[in-house]
C-alpha cells in the first residue's frame, strides 16, 4: 500500500545480516544468528550498501530477518521484547502519569511502580537492543570506509550516495546512544574504530557519551541532505538539529550545564530553515494512513511501519492493540482484538479540566473507571483512543487479518520543536515572547478547531508549558524525559496514582532518575559501572 515504505522494507528483507560484530560486544549478546556471508561477499554488489542502510532503519521496527518470531536479531532474549520502540516507550511511559498497564508479563508492573532492578528482563532486553543497533550501525561504517570502497571498486554516484549514507548511520547511531545516555547514564562507547578483536570494551560516563553524540552531530550534519529533500522515512539535516535540541536541552540533566541556549539554535533551524507544517487535524497525525495523509509533512523523522512487511508485536502495533479492551470495539482501531493492557491515571486525564473541546483528548471512558482501585483491571482507568489502524476514511490498514498495523511512529515532529521554543524561551535560551506564544497558540488552535483555547504571555509558565507538553504529545515516548527535566518524575514534587506503589501515589527515590545497567551485562564486563542506588 505504502510505495515508499514498502521500498524500504523490500530492501531491508533481501539484506540478510552476515558476519556483522562476531568479535567484540559479547557482553551484550549481540551477535546476529545465521552468519552465512563474508563481508567482502557480500559487498561485491553495489547495491548491498542501500541494502545494508534499509537493514538499519528497519532495525528501529523490526524484531529479526522474518518475524513476528523465528529468527531474532538478539540472541537469548524473547523476541517480541526485543522491538525498539516498544521497549523505548515502555520506558518513557509507562513509569509515568500518562499509562499504566493490566498485564501480569514478568516485571512489567515495576516500571509504574518505580520498583525495577538490575536482573529486570525488559531492561536487559532494552540495553541490548540498544548495543545491537550501535554494534550495526558500527559495522557499516567499517564496510563503507575510503579504504574498503577502494579496493572493491565502488566509485561514481554510488560512492557519492554512500558518503550520504553513512552519515545517516552515525545519526542512527547517535540516536541510539542518546537513548542510552538518557536511559541509563554510562555504558560502553563503541565505534567503527573500535578494534574488531575480542574485547571487553572500557566504560564511558554519561558526560563521555553525551561528548560524543554532540560531536558527532556536529560533524555529520555537512553530508546529510538538506531538508525536506530526502526519500521518507530517512533523515536530512533538520533531522540531526532535532536530535541536537534534545541532547542540549537536556544538558542539566545529563552533565549538569545549562545548555539552553544553543538548543535554541537548532530549533529555530527547525522552525524557519525547512518547510514542515502543522498537520491541520491532530487526530489523522496517528492513524494508518500517516504516510500520505498531510501528516508526514510535520513529522521530521518517523519510523515506518507496515501491516505486511513489519510484522512485529511491538511498535505501533502494541500501541494500536495494548489499549484496546473493555466495551471497546476493536474494528473501530482497524485491529482483530484487544489487548487489554494500557490505559492512563486520572493525574493525566486532569490535564483537559475544562477543555472538552480540545481534539486531543481521546479518552476511552463507558464502562471505564476514572480512579484504579486494581492495577491488574483494565477497566480500572480510562483508555486512550489516539493509536488506530484505520486511514482517515475509516479503512482498514492493509493487513486484512487485523493483526499488524500501518501506523508509523513519529520520532520528532514540528509540533514537538514548537513547544521546545516555548521551554527554551521560558528558560532564558532566547527567543522572544511573541513567537513562543505564537507556537504554542498554534497548537491550540488546531485542537480547538477556533482560538478560543488561545493563551497569553502571562500564561508562559513552566508548569503549563510541561502540562501542554502532555497534552501535545503524549504516548509519543517523551513524558518520563520531560518529568525528569522539570524535577518532577521521582521525589515528592509531583505525585500520580500508582507512583511508588501505592494507589494515591508516593514518592519514589531520585536515583531511579536512571535505570540500572543490567546485571547480566556487568556480569560478562566488569568494566561496566552500575548507577547508584541499584
Amino acid at each position: 500500500m505504502k510505495n515508499l515504505k514498502l521500498k524500504l522494507f523490500s530492501l531491508a528483507s533481501v539484506f540478510v545480516l552476515t558476519l556483522i560484530t562476531t568479535s567484540c560486544v559479547d557482553e551484550l549478546s549481540t551477535e546476529p544468528e545465521g552468519s552465512q556471508q563474508t563481508a567482502e561477499e557480500l559487498f561485491r554488489d553495489p547495491a548491498s550498501y542501500k541494502q545494508f542502510l534499509a537493514k538499519l532503519y528497519a532495525g528501529l521496527a523490526t524484531t529479526g530477518q522474518q518475524g513476528p518470531a523465528g529468527n531474532g536479531d538478539v540472541a537469548g532474549i524473547d523476541e517480541g521484547f526485543s522491538q525498539y520502540v516498544r521497549n523505548y516507550w515502555n520506558f518513557q511511559e509507562l513509569t509515568t502519569d500518562e499509562a499504566i498497564i493490566a498485564w501480569n508479563d514478568a516485571t512489567i508492573k515495576d516500571f509504574h511502580w518505580h520498583t525495577w532492578t538490575p536482573s529486570d528482563g525488559f531492561i536487559k532486553a532494552t540495553f541490548y537492543r540498544l548495543a545491537y543497533q550501535v554494534t550495526n550501525c558500527n559495522e557499516y561504517l567499517r564496510q563503507t570506509t575510503d579504504a574498503k570502497l577502494d579496493s572493491r571498486g565502488i566509485t561514481g554516484s554510488v560512492r557519492n550516495d554512500i558518503k550520504i549514507y553513512r552519515a545517516e548511520a552515525r545519526f542512527l547511531r547517535a540516536l541510539s546512544y542518546w537513548h542510552i545516555i538518557d536511559l541509563f547514564g554510562g555504558a560502553s562507547l563503541e565505534t567503527e574504530d573500535s578494534t574488531t578483536e575480542y574485547h571487553l570494551p572500557d566504560y564511558a560516563t554519561r558526560a563521555e557519551l553525551f561528548a560524543f553524540v554532540e560531536s558527532e552531530l556536529s560533524d555529520l550534519e555537512a553530508d546529510l541532505m538538506a531538508p525536506n529533500s530526502n526519500e521518507q522515512f530517512r533523515v536530512d539535516k533538520a533531522a540531526a538539529w532535532m536530535l541536537k535540541a534534545k541532547l542540549l536541552m537536556n544538558a542539566e540533566v545529563y552533565v549538569g550545564v545549562n545548555r539552553y541556549t544553543d538548543a535554541m539554535t537548532y530549533i529555530n533551524k527547525v522552525i524557519s530553515e525547512t518547510s514542515y507544517t502543522l498537520n491541520p487535524n491532530y487526530r489523522h497525525l496517528f492513524l494508518a494512513d500517516n504516510d500520505t495523509n498531510g501528516a508526514q509533512n510535520e513529522f521530521i523523522f518517523a519510523i515506518a511501519f507496515d501491516g505486511l512487511n513489519t510484522k512485529t508485536y511491538g511498535g505501533t502495533t502494541y500501541l494500536t492493540h495494548a489499549p484496546v479492551g473493555g466495551s471497546m470495539t476493536a474494528s473501530e482501531f482497524g485491529i482483530n482484538g484487544g489487548w487489554a493492557g494500557l490505559r492512563t491515571t486520572s493525574a493525566f486525564v486532569n490535564k483537559f479540566n475544562g477543555m472538552n473541546s480540545d481534539s486531543r483528548k481521546q479518552f476511552y471512558t463507558s464502562g471505564q473507571a476514572l480512579e484504579i482501585a486494581n492495577v491488574g483491571t483494565f477497566t480500572d482507568g480510562y483508555a486512550i483512543s489516539k493509536w488506530r489502524n484505520v486511514d482517515i476514511n475509516g479503512n482498514q490498514g492493509s493487513d486484512a487479518a487485523g493483526d499488524f498495523v500501518d501506523t508509523d511512529f513519529p520520532v520528532f515532529r514540528l509540533a514537538d520543536a514548537y513547544l521546545m521554543y516555548a521551554e527554551c524561551f521560558v528558560r532564558g535560551g532566547g527567543g522572544s515572547s511573541s513567537n513562543a506564544v505564537g507556537y504554542i497558540n498554534a497548537l491550540r488552535e488546531r485542537a480547538y478547531g477556533n482560538t478560543t483555547g488561545n493563551i497569553s504571555s502571562g500564561d508562559l509558565t513552566l508548569d503549563f508549558i510541561l502540562d501542554e507538553r502532555a497534552r501535545e504529545l503524549h504516548w509519543e515516548g517523551h513524558r518520563r524525559t520531560d518529568l525528569i527535566r522539570f524535577g518532577k518524575f521521582t521525589g515528592s514534587s509531583y505525585i500520580w496514582p500508582w507512583k511508588g506503589n501505592v494507589p494515591t501515589g508516593a514518592p519514589t527515590p531520585t536515583y531511579r532518575n536512571i535505570f540500572p545497567i543490567p546485571q547480566d551485562a556487568i556480569n560478562v564486563n566488569p568494566k561496566l559501572i552500575q548507577n547508584p542506588g541499584y
